[in-house]
């Protein structure tokens, strides 16, 4: 098993029910859990969303102030079409847009929202890395 991985991402989240409805917004579906946690099956992986408060306790940090924004996570789009049809379907699903999609520095174009609580996603189309049927993500090799 490769040690470069992810296999579960968790955000702490204030409201669990409005971050449910945010993220149904989008088109995500949970699987069948526990109902102090949600989770997203991703491709090879999973998003969770839990209780902030429950999440510092489960890290053994009790009364941790929790933060958000220092990491983004990013969705890849394969056009500028796509990116700019996610970052409005976000906004109308309660995000706050950071920085609406444009081209970018790097030859690329892409967007930043935050969720209710403060997460930040990037939604970007970059035209040096190419995307499966399924979005998946490919780096490639340099030449």
């Amino acid at each position: 098993m490769t040690p470069q991985r992810v296999t579960l991402i968790t955000l702490g989240v204030s409201d669990l029910e409005r971050s449910r409805k945010f993220y149904a917004a989008l088109g995500w579906e949970p699987v069948p859990g526990p109902p102090q946690v949600i989770f997203y099956r991703l491709d090879g992986m999973a998003l969770g969303l839990f209780g902030v408060n429950a999440l510092a306790d489960d890290q053994g940090r009790p009364g941790a102030q929790l933060g958000t924004g220092a990491m983004t996570l990013a969705q890849n789009f394969a056009t500028e079409a796509e990116v700019d049809a996610a970052f409005e379907a976000a906004l109308e699903a309660g995000a706050e847009a950071l920085k609406r999609p444009q081209k970018v520095f790097w030859g690329g174009y892409s967007g930043y929202y935050a969720d209710p609580d403060g997460h930040v996603w990037e939604l970007a189309m970059n035209p040096f890395w190419e995307l499966d049927d399924a979005g998946r993500l490919t780096i490639p090799d340099p030449a």
